[in-house]
């Protein structure tokens, strides 16, 4: 018994210890979901012929004020915002300039106003007042949305203007404003009557104006605002259950039991698209020049240039009265030039010892550079291309000497054991070539176990030739041996490279896919982007009547989106605020293709079958809306 006892006591203890360590202090409850709730105003939300210069919102609990700058809008808006602050239960709002004669202002609050614990926002909460003896009541909504991806932009601000005029975008502040909210949505409230032109702008500079380079949407057309009143009809209806007196049933019945009616009033237009586009305008200027080895150096300009510039030597005494002529001579008589394609970056490989030799090259320059206006005007500056000399003991720059000297011409192919059919035999090099002999590379193919050599040309992609293509005709399935010798090719300094060996082996065309796409209403001035899950292009077909084909795809899955090519240039161009241009536009193909290897596929693009904005593909969709949250 006395054991028996024993164990009962030992039972009760873990009982109680295990109830006493559920937890380590207090665990609180379940998070606070419900945003505080306005229990007074002062003045009263909607007061007439308001002559305040404060304005005090008492709440539920005490709140804390969320970025106050992006949430808290007012409209008309103010060159000095009021000053918003929270302290304890309530939040004030200090108006920091006189404000407009009869003029209906809102104040709206956003995700701002939060509770302390848990900054969960109160929503929606806009306060309204007039310095007049009436509020203007009309509403304008709709959505923004980007002209190149078909997704809605968030928290761009959009406004209306009562001047007509073009020039109002950027001298003029906003009749009134909003933002739109995470959907690409927005309403504009408190509208007085009349006609405006409406506009969405990235308001980076924060002056409610347009700055060229701000992200903008506008509407070609004028809008005016009105409204209608409908009649609501609410029914409450009566259910009953009785018995069929016929069958004996269960016999359900709903009757009406009243009938309420209400007026709704309505606000046009309620639907407004506006496409926001960034424009193709980049500031033009000169960015830095850098010459990390002595055998080069590189100057780099901010946007892609539309020429070269004008580039001339200086001698050391044209810069300083006190510079040395003697071992000057000019760099551009010894040196290569590569450019870049859009010519935004410019590299001068220097080929004589004396050039190398300067450790300081000065350089006038004249280019072009963008004005206030983004109009491009010319510009003429003395550049320095300085190279600074890494600190090294004498054992390492003897070493590095050596290396140098012993140093072999690398080169890189993209000859491998898995080739695109599509594909072309490149060879690059890390250093301009100053020679190439052809009769050193060797192309065969393989015949069971021989090697049959196939004719082959060799094409320098550029002046400097850093980049060579070896042109050949390769057959599918079939297997290749790229051979170059050493010496095959030399470079400006002198370096050779050694022999390389290389075994192509060409893909099955049974390893690719293909694709028509055809047009249901086809345009001639339409291009067909074939898209991949990232939404990237792979590949770019104008369209035609018999349909684009895409061939030699790899399987996977992909997405489809055209563009109407309005001025011909063969690429999608965005808009253009100063030209009055609109973006391109462009429709998605609404669903995702899924690419098998050896098929040939066919699909039926109706571009008009839907809104643009309803087209594009769900999968597309969730993506975005995935990296918002």
């Amino acid at each position: 018994m006395r054991r028996i006892y024993k164990h009962i006591v030992i039972l009760l203890v873990l009982m109680f210890a295990s109830c006493a360590n559920r937890g380590a202090g207090p665990q609180g409850g379940p998070r606070d979901t419900i945003p505080p709730m306005v229990l007074k105003e002062t003045p009263l939300n909607g007061t007439l012929l308001f002559a305040e210069k404060e304005i005090v919102i008492e709440l539920d609990e005490y709140v804390q004020l969320n970025d106050i700058q992006k949430n808290v809008l007012i409209s008309p808006p103010q060159q000095n915002a009021p000053e918003v602050k929270a302290i304890g239960k309530k939040v004030y709002v200090v108006f920091q300039e006189d404000l407009q004669d009869s003029t209906t202002y809102t104040i709206d609050f956003g995700a701002a106003i939060c509770d302390y614990n848990e900054k969960t926002p109160l929503t929606g909460y806009v306060y309204s007042f007039s310095t007049g003896n009436h509020i203007d009541s009309l509403a304008i909504s709709g959505c923004v949305y980007n002209a190149a991806t078909l997704s809605p932009v968030s928290d761009v601000l959009v406004g209306i203007h009562r001047n007509l005029e073009d020039s109002a975008l950027s001298t003029l502040p906003f009749s009134r404003i909003t933002r739109a909210n995470e959907e690409g949505i927005f309403t504009i409230y408190n509208v007085q009557p009349g006609t405006y032109r409406i506009y969405a702008l990235n308001d980076i500079s924060r002056d409610f104006l347009y700055q060229p380079g701000e992200g903008v949407a506008y509407l070609d057309s004028l809008i005016t605002p009105t409204f209608d009143v409908r009649l609501h009809f609410d029914t409450i209806w009566v259910d009953t259950v009785g018995l069929n007196p016929q069958t004996g049933d269960t016999l359900f019945t709903r009757l009406v039991d009243s009938v309420s009616i209400h007026p709704v009033t309505h606000f046009y237009p309620d639907s407004l698209l506006l496409w926001y586009f960034e424009e193709d305008r980049k500031r033009q200027y000169f960015q830095r020049v850098y010459r990390e080895e002595q055998h080069q150096f590189s100057v780099v300009f901010s946007a892609p240039q539309d020429s070269m510039p004008m580039i001339r030597a200086l001698r050391p005494s044209e810069v300083d009265s006190l510079g040395n002529d003697y071992a000057w001579v000019d760099f551009l008589d010894f040196s290569l030039i590569q450019v870049s394609k859009n010519l935004d970056t410019i590299t001068y490989w220097l080929t004589d010892s004396l050039a190398i030799g300067m450790d300081s090259i000065y350089l006038q320059m004249q280019y072009k550079v963008t004005d206030s206006l983004y109009n491009l005007v010319d510009k003429t500056d003395t550049v320095l291309a300085v190279y600074r000399h890494p600190r090294m003991s004498e054992k390492t720059k003897a070493t590095m000497e050596r290396k140098k000297r012993e140093r072999k011409l690398e080169l890189r192919t993209n000859a491998s054991s898995s080739f695109d059919i599509y594909d072309t035999i490149s060879v690059t090099s890390t250093f301009p070539l100053d020679l190439v002999h052809d009769t050193l590379f060797h192309l065969a193919q393989k015949v069971d176990t021989l090697l049959q050599p196939i004719p082959f040309t060799i094409y320098k992609k550029d002046s400097i030739a850093m980049t060579l293509y070896v042109l050949a005709k390769l057959l599918p399935e079939m297997s290749y041996q790229l051979k170059i010798d050493s010496a095959a090719c030399r470079d400006i300094y002198g370096a050779c490279n050694d022999s390389i060996k290389k075994t192509i082996k060409l893909k099955s065309k049974n390893d690719y896919s293909s694709l028509r796409v055809k047009m249901t209403h086809f345009d001639a001035r339409a291009r067909i982007q074939l898209l991949n899950e990232k939404e990237s292009v792979v590949r770019e077909l104008a369209a035609t009547s018999e349909g684009a084909k895409f061939e030699y795809l790899v399987p996977n899955t992909y997405f489809l989106r055209l563009y109407i090519d309005v001025n011909g240039d063969g690429k999608w161009t965005t808009g253009d605020w100063l030209l009055k241009r609109q973006p391109e536009p462009i429709f998605y193909y609404p669903k995702k293709l899924k690419l098998r290897a050896n098929w040939d596929f066919e699909e039926q693009f109706d571009h008009l079958a839907h809104p643009q904005i309803k087209s594009k593909p769900k999968a597309l969709r969730e993506k975005i809306s995935n990296k918002r949250r």
